[in-house]
């Protein structure tokens, strides 16, 4: 066995591919006279040089069918990817952010009108009006991201801008409320009818104005997570059959070329020939798992976090402004009633148990507790806690989760006993058991649910953008390059193998 040309091996024995043409031809003798010009529908036509050059076309378009077809998918889930974990998600969790800032802005302003100018409560005081700072550089920082997010959203813009033009009204509405209430020196729990209606006036703006604008925000961008998810995921599963199949085709155009020039030429193998079928079942070994990993990461970034991020999030601003319901409940009996009852609404929407009302809600709240600690994988209940413990996913979870649910119990266990106190007219009692910072009161154990919930969302957050960084890395720069080299270098190899055998003909 001897080398030929261009790494081509070439059988013992065999002759030359002059000859070997000749006799694939035939050796009967032309008849005598004219032949007729052979068309394309014979065999005549197809002789051995055409036979090559129309299979070293169809294996070059097929090449660059397979690399724009892989192309195309990735490309698409990086966009996709993109979209989801660049742009909508971070949008609806800022935009949630903003609605939990909003929530605790007017619970620390209830708080203030509820501590009033006692003494008793000096401390507290200060931590109250930093606490409401806080929380105003807070909304104002996640309303300027708010507002560059949605630079190509109407409606979100049109959201945004209700915010701005109304939060300057809701800051002024709250400063006057504190200036008559410092004037007044009012004592806990009983502000000045003035300070009292200027308050009034803050929180129906911000619940019925500021709170369902950023909310549209929030459902605005989820929504856009939601349709961008089920596109991307529907692209990729076809995606994934597309570039098998059209690597498939590829990987036959080049074995029936590789035939053909064995058979036509007496060759064993095309080296050339051969390394272009090796590159090309690599690169769609490749593609093939870069689509499935893509569709991986895009489960883990949406399904199994975002879906948890943005129920976290608002299960957060929602117990601030819950928590914001039992101040406002203590300092306005006028509206008690209703404050009241939009606690209890609030409370279902974090932990929603049919068929009870809020009397009989801690109960209800014990049972379905029991029942999940019995079994984890038992959620009897709905709301955002609900949705979050049927979507346990990541190592920790769980037991954030569980903390969540637990400190939420307590707290609504301290609510029922911040309500019966202010019945029996114990209304100081009621303020210090609702404020205090201590083992066993409301804020304490309010702040223990609020750091479970925390806890919860920054793992599920963390699990969210390392999805999100794991298909940057699998769908950038790099590969694509390395795709584009690899198709570059089967193309030039697929001419090089067959340039030699062609001039044989020449």
């Amino acid at each position: 066995m001897t080398a030929g040309v261009s790494g081509t091996v070439i059988a013992p024995g065999e002759s030359s591919p002059a000859e070997a043409d000749s006799r694939a031809t035939g050796s009967t003798p032309a008849p005598r006279g004219p032949r007729p010009r052979p068309t394309v529908l014979t065999r005549r036509y197809w002789n051995t040089p055409r036979r090559v050059r129309a299979l070293t076309a169809l294996c070059l378009v097929a090449l660059l069918t397979a690399g724009a077809v892989a192309a195309s998918v990735l490309t698409g889930a990086r966009d996709g990817i993109d979209t989801v974990g660049h742009q909508a998600a971070p949008q609806a969790v800022r935009a949630a952010d903003l609605s939990f800032a909003l929530s605790d802005m007017d619970a620390q302003a209830a708080n203030l009108l509820l501590i009033g100018a006692d003494p008793d409560y000096a401390a507290l005081r200060k931590q109250t009006q930093d606490t409401y700072e806080q929380r105003r550089a807070q909304a104002d920082a996640d309303l300027q991201g708010a507002a560059e997010a949605s630079a190509h959203d109407p409606a979100g813009q049109r959201a945004v801008q209700t915010v701005f033009g109304q939060l300057g009204q809701y800051e002024a509405l709250v400063a006057r409320t504190q200036l008559l209430e410092d004037q007044a020196h009012a004592p806990a729990a009983k502000p000045p009818a003035a300070a009292l209606d200027t308050y009034r006036q803050a929180t129906d703006l911000l619940r019925q104005q500021l709170l369902p604008a950023a909310e549209q925000v929030t459902a605005a961008n989820a929504g856009s997570v939601d349709r961008v998810y089920q596109a991307q995921r529907g692209d990729l599963a076809a995606g994934w059959w597309w570039v098998l199949a059209t690597g498939l085709l590829a990987l036959l155009a080049l074995a029936v070329l590789q035939r053909t020039l064995a058979v036509r030429f007496r060759r064993l193998v095309n080296l050339p020939l051969a390394a272009v079928t090796l590159l090309t079942a690599l690169a769609l070994a490749a593609a093939l798992t870069l689509t499935s990993r893509a569709a991986q990461h895009l489960a883990v970034a949406k399904s199994n976090a975002y879906d948890s991020v943005i129920a976290l999030s608002q299960a957060r601003a929602t117990a601030y402004d819950m928590n914001a319901d039992e101040s406002r409940y203590l300092i306005d009996p006028d509206r008690a009633a209703a404050y009241q009852q939009s606690f209890f609404d609030k409370t279902q929407s974090i932990v929603r148990l049919e068929g009870t009302d809020l009397a009989g809600y801690n109960a209800a709240l014990a049972g379905a507790v029991r029942a999940h600690a019995a079994n984890r994988a038992d959620v009897p209940f709905a709301g955002f806690l609900g949705t979050e413990l049927r979507n346990i996913t990541f190592n920790g979870e769980q037991q954030a989760a569980d903390r969540a649910l637990n400190a939420f119990q307590t707290y609504q266990v301290d609510d029922r006993k911040i309500r019966d106190l202010r019945n029996q007219g114990r209304l100081k009692d009621a303020v210090t058991l609702d404020t205090g910072s201590a083992p066993g009161q409301s804020d304490a154990d309010f702040e223990l649910f609020s750091s479970a919930l925390g806890d919860v969302l920054t793992i599920n957050q963390r699990a969210m953008d390392q999805a999100v960084a794991d298909a940057d890395g699998d769908l950038g720069a790099g590969p694509a390059v390395g795709g584009a080299l690899v198709l570059a270098a089967a193309l030039t190899l697929t001419v090089l193998a067959v340039r030699p055998r062609l001039r044989e003909y020449h």
